[in-house]
């Protein structure tokens, strides 16, 4: 009675027994399937990846230039024209600016010039200064040195040779005056340089004592520009 329990007892474990080794032969196979699923998952997605990425590499071999990148580069180039438009009229605008600063600096040149004419102030005035004394007659031509200077401003002029020389360019006025008598004739020029401008003259004569002459005349002239009263040979003033 005993062994009959206790075989119907092992079998009865030996039936549980192979239920769960079934359970788990079940379980075991369910994750070797899941597994092998997975493998074959991952290598459908790898397979997948690479075959994207080849075709991502021939499509780039067959089309360098995707449309994006295509507009991006016509941007770029659109902007780089502009850039080089901008660098071209900059220059321009540079060459203009220095125009203007070489023409301002000019116009600075020109006023400090006119303003250093208004600062230089040129006056003179001289006589002879023979007292009762005349001068001349001479065999030839000489230049009158007005030896009593009376006013010299800016001293242009020399009592020594009796050349007035211009400091600086522009117009000048001159004049002069002479006494003489009847003994001799009268003959008075101012020179610009070597160029006669102006005469005063009288002729001799035996019906009155004395004579008085003058002229003057307004000059322009430039810097170091000389200017002088000759009298001719044969004449003579008091």
């Amino acid at each position: 009675m005993q062994t009959r329990e206790l075989l119907i007892i092992k079998q009865h474990q030996n039936s549980q027994f192979d239920h769960i080794n079934q359970r788990v032969c079940r379980v075991s196979g369910a994750e070797t399937a899941w597994k092998m699923n997975f493998n074959i998952l991952r290598s459908i997605f790898l397979f997948c990846g690479l075959t994207l990425a080849h075709s991502g590499v021939n499509t780039t071999e067959m089309n360098p230039y995707h449309p994006d990148m295509c507009n991006l580069l016509k941007d770029f180039g659109a902007v780089t024209e502009k850039v080089k438009s901008m660098e071209t009229r900059l220059k321009e605008t540079e060459i203009r600016l220095k125009e203007t600063v070489t023409r301002l600096k000019d116009s600075e040149n020109q006023i400090l010039e006119l303003q250093s004419k208004e600062r230089t102030k040129i006056i003179f005035s001289a006589t002879a200064g023979r007292g009762d004394a005349h001068i001349g007659p001479f065999n030839t031509d000489i230049i009158i040195d007005y030896k009593k200077v009376i006013t010299n401003f800016g001293n242009a002029y020399s009592p020594v040779t009796g050349v007035f020389t211009a400091p600086v360019a522009g117009v000048y006025y001159f004049t002069i005056f002479y006494h003489g008598g009847r003994s001799y004739s009268h003959y008075l020029r101012i020179f610009k340089n070597n160029e006669m401008t102006v005469i005063t003259s009288d002729h001799k004569t035996e019906s009155d004592g004395a004579d008085n002459g003058g002229n003057a005349v307004f000059l322009q002239l430039e810097q170091g520009d000389q200017v002088y009263v000759s009298m001719a040979a044969n004449t003579y003033v008091w």
